[in-house]
């Protein structure tokens, strides 16, 4: 689904389908899916320019437009990236994409589950703990639920990282249009994952024990924007029609 928001060309008709049913529910979707794309840009930037070359992309689904890897091999050519998804197909087509890349790999795993994605050999062969690793997780915490102890994952994977790591989160809000997210609730349910709006207090309590940088938990559209970039803005500037937080945390 977040696929064909963005564009892209590897969705299917299910897909499509439960997209284009959330779409006349909430008819910024796709304007939303790309701003967290921008967001998920500019911090793989932010976190590159600090020096750090070793990311972590949960529930990464298929590569897609302006991937991790892309981004960070710019800045620093021997930067390293695994994506995790739960997806067999997902994982089958971006192994594919993924094969002439000998810094980038996939992993069939779900983030749920951190001690089989830290244990993957393909992890272990990429990343190397002991040093800063960036663990990203761009709109895929309000993919779990409360029962499977999203907090508790988190601390999982912060635990198992050294200090000086990052940890960047994108979330939908339900601060701004509850209604409209209880509708959204409501269409994922028939996905492969329920979808759990949060508030602002709930995404912060969630990235206990990192130290939030500037200008910390705001609107996804108004984490660190590109002062270049001039692009008008396709909803205006609207925070409540993003309904997008976003932060990037260190771990001290």
């Amino acid at each position: 689904m977040y696929d064909y928001y963005l564009g892209g060309s590897h969705n299917f008709a299910a897909d499509r389908a439960l997209a284009e049913e959330n779409m006349r529910v909430w008819p910024d979707v796709a304007h939303i899916a790309r701003a967290n794309r921008a967001f998920l840009g500019r911090a793989v930037g932010f976190l590159s320019d600090r020096g750090v070359d070793q990311f972590l992309d949960l529930g990464s689904g298929i590569p897609t437009v302006g991937n991790v890897h892309d981004i960070a091999q710019a800045v620093n050519p021997k930067a390293r990236t695994v994506y995790v998804d739960a997806d067999h197909v997902a994982v089958a087509h971006a192994g594919s994409l993924l094969a002439d890349q000998p810094n980038a790999a996939i992993v069939h795993a779900d983030l749920r589950d951190p001690a089989a994605v830290l244990e993957d050999p393909a992890v272990g062969a990429l990343l190397d703990f002991d040093r800063p690793v960036a663990v990203l997780m761009f709109s895929v915490l309000h993919f779990v639920v409360p029962a499977d102890d999203p907090a508790g994952i988190i601390a999982a994977y912060r635990d198992a990282t050294a200090p000086g790591s990052y940890l960047a989160v994108s979330h939908a809000t339900n601060d701004y249009r509850p209604e409209r997210a209880k509708a959204t609730e409501s269409i994922y349910s028939q996905a492969s994952h329920q979808m759990i709006f949060r508030s602002r207090e709930q995404v912060a309590a969630l990235m206990h024990g990192y130290d939030l940088v500037p200008p910390g938990l705001v609107d996804m559209i108004h984490w660190r924007p590109d002062p270049a970039d001039d692009t008008p803005d396709p909803l205006g500037g609207d925070v409540t029609r993003y309904s997008g937080l976003a932060a990037v945390g260190l771990r001290a």
